[in-house]
């Protein structure tokens, strides 16, 4: 029911504060009315009594204490879905970017979604191929997952992501695969990028993209990836499609919590971020998963730049708390133009090894895997040696490492923006740059591995 007040108590920045209301919830939508007739609208942040706090999602410019009209109107913000979504672009509300990205909804739903209960949770363990050696190879993504990207600033995690969800797959099955892309902060022309990419490559027709600008207003920010995650519960629980979520760059997000945490004069935590930042993002994170008697799934990569390439900053600690496992974007590997930098010595998929074997991708990708991590960390043992004592300091199995150190980088790591790798061409590669150590150094696959494999991809 629509309750309509005259008159506020007091402006504060983007909040405004209306007395003597009675009935209003928490994440209720509000109209404000101007007194020239024009409208703008938020969304109760706090209920105190017969007080009412309200974020003002355009900003609170024009805005008359006395002659202004608040309307509660019932509800929070809910979005309308439907399998005709894909192909659409979005902003960060779910509202249509164009004439064309309009549909006739199938349901109504409130974009705070519930995190699924963990007893209904049935465990991720089905492989998805993302085209990309560093993650397909050496952190592999399991349906269900979630996997942030932790990048840093000016680094190609844009471009990565666009790769991922152009190229990503499910193997072996013949079932219905989406991707929900939500941007939030980006600049106009990294959403150019993004629309562009997508309808260039085809990506588009399997794709729901809600962008968020940097100009747009924080509230937005923070009901964008809801908004995404709503539509993907629908397409993946409803539709029974295998959905990947993009986030990017929920820096930007936490960015948005604390700005409003301020302007609520709450108590901060951590460098300033609200002390519910944690809860906040599990209530996000926790929403992607498989569940027992559906047969869709939702798989969550989370983006963010970490702040000074900090990895115990609050946004990149907490998310890893939250999620399994992280991807690592390196600063040292980019100026090298070794692209896409994944640093792949800290980066980890906790459930790599329940989407990998016989059946799934390999029988040798376990073993070939654990061999690639010890062959490159001890290659790169011996590029630091070398730096500080010189070549000659080397022994030559220590060459034999640096070389391969330096070949896996920019074969194996070093792949194009467009180059779509199975995973057969990327355990094939493996081997390959492998072979340059002799058959008593590969101390970590099976003999019977060695024997099928070895100088023989």
């Amino acid at each position: 029911m629509i309750k309509e007040y005259k008159g506020l108590v007091n402006i504060m920045g983007p909040l405004i504060l209306v007395e003597g209301v009675s009935g209003v919830k928490y994440e209720e939508l509000v109209e404000i009315e101007l007194p020239d007739k024009s409208k703008k609208n938020g969304k109760v942040l706090e209920v105190n009594g017969n007080k009412a706090l309200v974020q003002v999602f355009e900003g609170t410019t024009g805005i008359d204490i006395e002659r202004t009209k608040t309307r509660f109107l019932g509800h929070g913000i809910h979005i309308g879905v439907s399998k005709d979504m894909l192909g659409k672009v979005y902003n960060g509300f779910g509202k249509p970017k164009s004439e064309k990205d309009k549909i006739i909804p199938e349901e109504n739903l409130d974009i705070n979604g519930a995190p699924i209960n963990p007893y209904a949770r049935n465990y991720p363990n089905e492989f998805i191929q993302t085209g990309i050696s560093t993650i397909d190879g050496l952190n592999t993504l399991v349906r269900g997952q979630k996997l942030p990207i932790f990048s840093g600033s000016g680094l190609p995690h844009n471009k990565m992501a666009a790769q991922i969800a152009r190229q990503s797959t499910v193997l072996g099955k013949d079932e219905q695969f989406a991707v929900v892309f939500g941007a939030m902060g980006i600049t106009f022309e990294e959403a150019q990028f993004f629309i562009d990419d997508f309808k260039k490559t085809g990506a588009i027709t399997r794709s729901v993209l809600f962008l968020n600008l940097a100009d747009d207003p924080a509230i937005e920010r923070i009901a964008t990836p809801r908004v995404a995650l709503t539509s993907a519960e629908f397409l993946a629980f409803k539709h029974d499609m295998h959905v990947l979520v993009i986030l990017t760059d929920m820096t930007n997000y936490c960015e948005a919590l604390r700005e409003i945490s301020a302007a609520r004069k709450e108590v901060p935590g951590r460098r300033g971020y609200p002390g519910y930042l944690y809860t906040d993002l599990s209530t996000i994170y926790e929403r992607a998963g498989r569940i027992k008697g559906k047969k869709g799934s939702i798989t969550l990569i989370p983006i963010l730049t970490m702040p000074e390439d900090d990895k115990t900053h609050p946004i990149p600690d907490l998310t890893g708390y939250i999620t399994e496992g992280q991807i690592i974007l390196s600063r040292s590997l980019n100026r090298k133009k070794i692209l896409p930098p994944v640093d792949i010595l800290p980066s980890l998929s906790r459930l790599k090894d329940k989407g990998i074997g016989k059946g799934k991708t390999r029988e040798d990708h376990a073993d070939l895997f654990n061999q690639l991590y010890a062959s490159y960390a001890r290659g790169k043992e011996a590029e630091e040696l070398a730096v500080i004592l010189g070549e000659s300091a080397l022994t030559d199995m220590d060459k034999v490492y640096l070389k391969f150190a330096q070949d896996f980088e920019l074969e194996y790591i070093s792949q194009g923006d467009y180059e779509n790798r199975t995973i057969e061409q990327t355990l094939n590669l493996g081997w390959r740059l492998l072979s340059i150590f002799p058959k008593e150094e590969l101390k970590r696959i099976r003999d019977e591995n060695i024997e099928k494999y070895y100088k023989k991809v």
